[in-house]
């Protein structure tokens, strides 16, 4: 890894409202990024930070939809954070949205760069797959995107509490067999939690879990009706792709 050239495809999501340049190899965007965006909500004169931010998927995603909200995508990669800084530009939306080239384990540098207990929003994707129990890809970059190592996720809610202001909203997809983990990362800094749970079909269990926490906050924990992916046939739900597609949130949203 490092700030070599990379071979890059340009590619469209959400229906072609965004264009994203992607590295061929390794890590691809896919539905996780997306769903993420969805799910998190914004405001017009906001902060909202995307950690483990890829090109830029998520974030400028969310951007695309919150007109006003200003976006910082966190990269630990310096090629794919370049390529994020390019996407930004590409879909004009680099009066707004910055990237920056930083380890999300990093808290000093985070805090250094970013002002802790000043932004409103973080959303994250952190790498979630058990490097124990599946067999993960030899490209490295496709592996630092998903491999979680121990105690990556606590770690990184760590630093998302860092930078969230009291009452700051945080948004992450995780694996959906791993909720405990996710609430038990979260029952320090974190309460009011809400999770949606995704299917990829009605007869399957849930694939992921998109949560919603408010630091410092409070109240019952919320669980949110399911989305279902694909229908019996292997079809896009409609439900699905007026999310994937047409670029509509998801009810974890409300805060």
């Amino acid at each position: 890894m490092g700030t070599d050239v990379l071979e890059t495809s340009e590619d469209t999501v959400l229906g072609g409202r965004l264009r994203l340049r992607q590295p061929l190899a390794g890590h691809r965007v896919g539905h996780d990024a997306i769903l993420l965006a969805a799910a998190t909500a914004g405001r017009a004169g906001e902060h909202a930070v995307d950690l483990g931010a890829g090109v830029g998927a998520a974030g400028l995603a969310l951007a695309a939809r919150v007109a006003g909200l200003k976006v910082t995508l966190v990269e630990i990669d310096p090629a794919l954070a370049a390529l994020a800084a390019d996407n930004a530009r590409l879909n004009r939306l680099d009066d707004r949205v910055d990237a920056l080239a930083l380890d999300v384990e990093d808290r000093q540098a985070l805090c250094a760069a970013l002002a802790p207990g000043g932004v409103d929003r973080v959303l994250m994707n952190p790498p979630f797959l058990d490097a124990t129990r599946q067999n993960l890809s030899p490209d490295p970059r496709r592996r630092l995107a998903h491999a979680a190592v121990p105690g990556l996720l606590p770690r990184w809610i760590a630093a998302a509490a860092d930078l969230l202001k009291p009452q700051g909203v945080l948004t992450l997809i995780w694996r959906a067999d791993a909720l405990a983990a996710v609430q038990n990362a979260l029952a320090a800094e974190f309460g009011g939690i809400g999770v949606l749970p995704v299917y990829p079909r009605s007869d399957a269990a849930a694939i992921r879990i998109l949560v919603r926490a408010v630091k410092s906050g409070g109240g019952p924990p919320v669980s949110y009706p399911g989305l279902i992916l694909n229908d019996q046939d292997g079809k896009p739900s409609a439900a699905a792709e007026a999310v994937l597609r047409g670029g509509g949130t998801l009810r974890i949203t409300e805060t």
